[in-house]
C-alpha cells in the first residue's frame, strides 16, 4: 500500500515537472534569443547560453522606437486602473455582501451577468460614447472604461461572504459606521483577495491591446503593447531585438506576480469556496 502511495506521488510530480518545463520553454527560449545575433536564433540544436551574449540588443531597442514613452504610458494607465479597480470592486462588494437594501440580489446578478457579454459586442457603441464626450486620444478614456470590473466585484464579494456577519454587527455596536468598517475591518482582512485581484487587473491592463489601439492614435500616448506591435512591423526580420523588447515588456508582470504570489493561491481558494 505504501509503495503504491509513493508511486502515485512520483507520477504526479513527474507530470508537474513535464508541464512546468513545457510552460517555461518559450520564455527561456525568448530570453536566450534576446542575447544572440539573428543568425544564431534558429540554429539547431538550441544553444541556450550564447558563447558571446549580445547585450547591445537591450540598448538598441530603446533607440529604435520610443520604448521609454510607451512603458511610461503603460505604467501610468496600469497603476491608476489597478488602484481604481481595487477601490471600486472592494467597496461595491462590501455593499453587496454586508448591507441590506431592496433589490440588492437582483442588482448584483444583473451586474455580474455583464461578464458573459463579450467586449466586442458593445465595443462600437462604447467608442461612439467616448467620442461624443471628447475623450478620444486621451488616457482618461481607458481609465474610465477599465476602472470598474464585474469580475472584481464578484471575486471580492465571494471573499467577504466568508467574513462573519457577527463581526460587522459587533463593530456597529461599538459605534463604527459602514465606511469605518470597510476601511478598518474589511480591507485588512481581505489582503489575499486584494492581492489576487491586483495580479489579475495588472496583467490584463498591462497586456491590453485592443483598448489602446482604438482610443489612442498619437505616438506619445500609445502603450507598450501597441509599441511592441509597431516594433515588430518595422523590424520584422530582427528577431533578436524583438525578443529583447519582449523580455523588457514581461519584466513588470513578473515582478508584480512574484511579489504577491504568496497571497495569490490563498486568495483564489478563499474566493472560490466561500459564498
Amino acid at each position: 500500500m505504501k509503495s503504491k502511495h509513493v508511486l502515485g506521488k512520483v507520477l504526479v510530480y513527474t507530470v508537474l515537472i513535464v508541464v512546468m518545463i513545457t510552460m517555461l520553454f518559450p520564455f527561456l527560449w525568448m530570453l536566450s534569443s534576446s542575447l544572440k545575433f539573428d543568425r544564431e536564433i534558429f540554429t539547431f540544436p538550441i544553444q541556450w547560453i550564447p558563447e558571446t551574449p549580445v547585450w547591445s540588443n537591450y540598448q538598441d531597442i530603446w533607440t529604435r522606437i520610443p520604448l521609454a514613452t510607451f512603458i511610461k504610458n503603460t505604467a501610468k494607465l496600469t497603476l491608476i486602473v489597478t488602484v481604481l479597480q481595487l477601490l471600486t470592486s472592494s467597496f461595491a462588494a462590501y455593499a453587496f455582501s454586508k448591507l441590506r437594501f431592496k433589490g440588492r440580489d437582483f442588482l448584483f446578478m444583473a451586474y455580474i451577468a455583464t461578464i458573459a457579454v463579450p467586449w466586442q459586442a458593445y465595443m462600437v457603441p462604447q467608442f461612439i460614447m467616448m467620442r461624443s464626450l471628447g475623450l478620444n486620444n486621451t488616457h482618461l478614456a481607458i481609465i474610465l472604461l477599465q476602472a470598474f470590473s464585474a469580475f472584481g466585484v464578484f471575486m471580492m464579494r465571494q471573499f467577504y461572504q466568508g467574513i462573519p456577519d457577527s463581526l460587522i454587527e459587533a463593530a456597529r455596536i461599538d459605534g463604527m459606521n459602514d465606511y469605518q468598517i470597510y476601511a478598518k475591518i474589511m480591507l485588512p482582512l481581505s489582503k489575499p483577495a486584494l492581492s489576487s485581484l491586483t495580479i489579475f487587473t495588472f496583467v490584463n491592463t498591462w497586456n491590453d491591446f485592443l483598448g489602446p489601439l482604438l482610443y489612442l492614435t498619437r505616438d506619445e500616448l500609445k502603450t507598450i503593447q501597441i509599441g511592441l506591435r509597431m516594433f515588430i512591423t518595422q523590424y520584422s526580420a530582427e528577431y533578436a531585438l524583438i525578443m529583447a523588447a519582449s523580455v523588457v515588456v514581461l519584466i513588470p508582470v513578473l515582478v508584480v506576480f512574484l511579489s504577491l504570489q504568496k497571497y495569490f493561491v490563498e486568495g483564489v481558494a478563499a474566493t472560490g469556496v466561500k459564498g
